[in-house]
């Protein structure tokens, strides 16, 4: 199934977008999580600065 996710972003307006994932502590717990999204290629810098 990952094949065909990164196959569709290989086509057309997949290569406008980046995904980012960004190593957030919870805090509830302490513990460190990983938080994963699709961002357009432009506002990468605003989706790492975001928190």
């Amino acid at each position: 199934m990952a094949k065909k996710t990164v196959a569709s972003l290989q086509k057309g307006e997949g290569r406008t977008y980046s995904k980012v994932i960004k190593m957030v502590k919870s805090p509830k717990t302490g513990a460190y999580m990983f938080k994963e999204e699709m961002v357009p290629n432009d506002a990468v810098k605003d989706a790492l600065n975001k928190d």
